[in-house]
Formats: C-alpha cells, sequence, structure tokens
C-alpha cells in the first residue's frame, strides 16, 4: 500500500483524519441499474414497487437510494400517492404556471409542448436522495415516487437507480 506524505500513523494529518471517523481501506459497494418507464401521454408514473423491489435485491440494509431520470422533458419527484386528486391538482397548477405553446418561446422545433415540458422538468429536477433503512425506502406512508412525463405524446424513459 502507498504512503500519503503528512498521512503516515501517528502523524497530526492522520490523527486528525481517525478523529473524523476516516477509514482509508472500506470499500464501498454500489449497484446501478437503469429501468425503462413507458409513457403513453402527460402525467405521473408511480415507479415506487420497482425501486423497493431493486433495493431489496441489492441486500443493502443502510444506505442512499439515487433515482434520476435521463431525459430534459420529465421529472422524478417524490408525491402523496393515496389520493390521486393530489396529482390532478398538481398537474393542473401546472399547465396554468407553464403553459404550452407560448409565443415568447424560441424551442419550438419539436412541438408546442416541448419548451413548457423543459421547464417543468427544471422546476421539479431530475434527480432525488432517498435514505434505506431496515432494507426498505424510508418514505413516508403516503409518499411515492413518480416519473413525471410533461410531453404530450407518449416516450420511452430511462432511469438510472444507484443504491449505496
Amino acid at each position: 500500500m502507498d504512503r500519503v506524505p503528512g498521512y503516515e500513523p501517528g502523524g497530526r494529518a492522520f490523527e486528525s483524519l481517525q478523529a473524523r471517523h476516516f477509514i482509508p481501506h472500506i470499500k464501498i459497494f454500489m449497484l446501478q441499474k437503469t429501468i425503462s418507464v413507458t409513457t403513453s401521454r402527460r402525467g405521473f408514473y408511480e415507479i415506487t414497487e420497482q425501486i423497493q423491489d431493486l433495493v431489496s435485491q441489492s441486500d443493502t440494509i443502510s444506505g442512499l437510494c439515487n433515482i434520476f431520470i435521463k431525459h430534459t422533458s420529465a421529472s422524478i419527484i417524490i408525491c402523496e400517492n393515496a389520493d390521486p386528486d393530489v396529482l390532478v391538482d398538481l398537474q393542473s397548477y401546472f399547465q396554468k404556471l407553464v403553459k404550452d405553446g407560448e409565443s415568447y418561446f424560441h424551442h419550438t422545433l419539436e412541438g408546442a409542448d416541448d419548451m413548457s415540458a423543459h421547464i417543468k422538468s427544471v422546476l421539479t429536477g431530475n434527480s432525488i436522495t432517498i435514505p434505506i433503512t431496515d432494507s426498505k425506502l424510508n418514505i413516508g406512508i403516503w409518499q411515492g415516487v413518480f416519473l413525471w412525463e410533461h410531453r404530450l405524446i407518449p416516450h420511452r424513459r430511462e432511469i438510472i437507480l444507484s443504491i449505496t
């Protein structure tokens, strides 16, 4: 093993690292998988169960799960999954906030709903991280993870799940 100058056992920097619980030889395991979700139209697609299945398969007892969508016109969100009216209201609010086909949009090549989809994606985000506790996503009883499709037409969306 190579020694890092100034970090020899007994040295000031080494003891400082020890004081912060630094363990130099620990290896971190990460499981990464891509899931695909085919959307039929604008709306919400719950993916909580698919994510939990992967967490269970990973044998991770305590850790983190990062969910990242590889697209700029869809989002990943945590939202209530008990009352569907929450999702209806959320969609209605964002449609009023960012309307399709606004006359001031310059990016219009891919359709009237494309630029508004990009804006919604920026406002809502493309990744979230959830703690894993006792091999389960540590989310609230009424929370679910959703792919939020902002486009009107069907798409195949790729989502990267990274579990550490």
